[in-house]
């Protein structure tokens, strides 16, 4: 479709910028487009006019481009704010969106950004990382022998509660900024990629492990493998998701009814890991490993992904890259373990190509995220390398298995403990389900409210992601704090959220709050005579522009497992809950969380 002269902007040569072609805008969009270090997002309004508009949503800098046009509105993907298709006003809200002239020359589509390209104002720093409180360190080690792996994010968040939201430490010689002032956080996540990167040593281990992919890339590498991920993974293709996602819960179901028979101690984590591999290699492979009925034939996948995690986290948070000089038993368990897991991958790949050859209708609609990566073209129009495909396999496999699974391990970790939450929990079941023992449709399962609070609850007290480790591009200030160009810094995301300034009662699992006065989910503050609900500083999935792509998809799954489990069957908690242990391994989970299976007691 041709723009009408509508569509087109005056504008000198030098403030217009090439940001798509009109081949490439097919439909209505929306479109995530970028000029320079811009975001933008184009779409069609409902009489065919292209539009541009600023690209990040004004609550937590979410791509818009990575959102959905409905009923003439443009819908935030993140927490589904809605923007006027033709003004950028937003529905039930003062904010809109900037936008940007459009003019179109012969088939380029070029933008006026000038408005867009403010630096905005920021506080004036007061501050040096050298003035900021910290613990005491040691000469040529800083505090290195403090920094326990397993326990890194309790040694940090202890000394937040000494120095307050904003310290340093030192690894080695280099000082670390940590940070739990939330508004900090918002300030480093959406300024990403223009001021802030993660920690420069991401790209190198990842790289050096065969494992670099969307998560560990930069700059203009990351853009069209995040477009991928998102559209892989989008809220829209959700629907489609949920046959394979019922068909594994049906499996969870049926292990548990056998596990209730055999009567043994179940590790939680380990059940649920072997749940989250069987969605994601089906959902992102369309291969389906099956993990939880064929178990003892799978479980050395598991153990080698087991492995990569810990290995990612002792490098990266290394103060000396040794092994590249001499390697220790577990580099070289770790080595072992990734050729395995990428051989595995491999196998993966070459059956993907070989169904593309076979079916070549699925080049023009690829059925899953390997499919979309072998025919999909980088921003030069090439395709992407067999490295870059293996990589973000070895990524979402990694993402999809264990963030999911320790957040439900968690729940079950909180719930042993809250019968009365337990009970709450199966009324609603009961209700929605009646005798099903999962949700039949994505619908049935978006109206598991009192579910989905539980999730948002134990995200909130044990998030899976305690720490996210940044730094700056150039030199530039957090808040008040000044920081030179490579200045790490990692943001503490638990004490927002455990404090009660955020979040009334705050160390207490309270699902309710998450509901309106109609017992539904609510995204807006709970009712005031509840307290303090400020969600905006929670940050499971991250915020910004480069939020995880999976929530949609792991919210959904965490709701359809709390099903499985809960719905037919009690959970009873093997020992003491002081003895289950926070570990740190790149992500946080449970150790010592042992449960019995048993059928669940029915009251006449």
């Amino acid at each position: 479709m041709q723009p009408a002269a509508s569509e087109r902007a005056h504008a000198t040569p030098t403030e217009l910028r090439r940001v798509a072609s009109l081949g490439e805008l097919t439909g209505d969009g929306p479109f995530a487009r970028s000029a320079g270090d811009v975001e933008l997002v184009l779409l069609r309004t409902g009489s065919g006019q292209l539009r541009a508009f600023e690209g990040r949503c004004p609550h937590q800098g979410a791509l818009l481009g990575e959102g959905e046009l409905a009923d003439g509105q443009l819908v935030c993907r993140n927490h589904r704010w809605r923007f006027d298709a033709d003004s950028g006003q937003r529905d039930g809200g003062t904010q809109c969106l900037r936008a940007c002239p459009i003019e179109v020359r012969g088939d380029d589509v070029l933008a006026d950004v000038s408005a867009l390209c403010d630096d905005g104002a920021r506080q004036a720093a007061t501050r040096q990382v050298r003035d900021l409180p910290g613990p005491a360190t040691i000469p040529l080690l800083g505090n290195l022998l403090d920094l326990d792996i397993e326990r890194l994010h309790l040694v940090m968040e202890d000394w937040a509660a000494e120095f307050g939201d904003a310290y340093q430490y030192s690894v080695g010689t280099r000082r670390i900024v940590a940070i739990t002032n939330p508004a900090m956080h918002q300030e480093a996540l959406r300024d990403r990629p223009e001021r802030f990167r993660r920690w420069s040593n991401f790209e190198d281990v990842f790289d050096e492990l065969s494992a670099h992919g969307v998560f560990s890339a930069e700059g203009t590498a990351w853009r069209p493998q995040r477009r991928l991920s998102m559209e892989a993974l989008s809220h829209r293709h959700l629907r489609g998701f949920y046959g394979t996602l019922h068909t594994v819960a049906t499996r969870l179901v049926r292990r548990l009814a056998a596990d209730a028979r055999g009567g043994e101690d179940i590790d939680v984590n380990e059940l649920l890991k072997r749940f989250t591999v069987d969605v994601t290699t089906q959902l992102a492979f369309g291969h389906d490993v099956n993990t939880l009925e064929h178990g003892d034939g799978q479980s050395v996948l598991l153990r080698h992904l087991e492995r990569i995690f810990p290995g990612l986290a002792r490098r990266i948070m290394a103060p000396l890259p040794y092994w590249r000089w001499f390697k220790l038993p577990v580099d070289r368990e770790l080595d072992r373990a990734l050729v395995e897991v990428r051989s595995f991958l491999t196998s993966l790949v070459e059956e993907a190509r070989a169904r593309l050859e076979e079916y070549p209708v699925r080049k023009e609609k690829p059925t899953n995220f390997l499919e979309a990566m072998l025919v999909a073209r980088d921003e030069h129009g090439q395709p992407f390398s067999v490295d870059t495909i293996l990589g973000n396999a070895m990524q979402i496999l990694l993402a999809g298995e264990d963030t999911t699974a320790h957040t439900l391990a968690w729940c079950v970790h909180e719930l042993c403990e809250r019968p009365d939450v337990v009970t709450a929990l199966r009324a609603e079941l009961d209700a929605v389900l009646g005798e099903k023992a999962v949700p039949g449709d994505i619908e049935t399962a978006g109206r598991l409210s009192y579910a989905s609070a539980i999730a948002n609850e134990a995200m909130r007290l044990r998030p899976v992601a305690p720490f996210l480790g940044l730094e700056a591009i150039r030199d530039t200030t957090i808040g008040d704090i000044a920081l030179g160009a490579g200045q790490r810094f990692v943001l503490l995301t638990r004490p927002p959220g455990v404090d009660a300034q955020h979040f009334a009662t705050p160390t207490e699992l309270v699902p309710e709050r998450w509901l309106g006065r109609d017992g539904k989910a609510s995204g807006d503050p709970a009712p005031a005579e509840r307290g303090a609900h400020d969600v905006q500083v929670m940050l499971p999935f991250g915020s910004g522009p480069r939020i995880c792509p999976g929530r949609s998809l792991a919210l959904l799954e965490m709701r359809v497992v709390l099903t499985a489990l809960y719905k037919e069957f009690e959970l009873v908690r093997v020992g003491r809950a002081s003895e289950v242990k926070e570990i740190f391994a790149f992500t946080m989970h449970p150790r010592g969380l042992f449960v019995r299976i048993k059928p669940r007691r029915r009251v006449a």
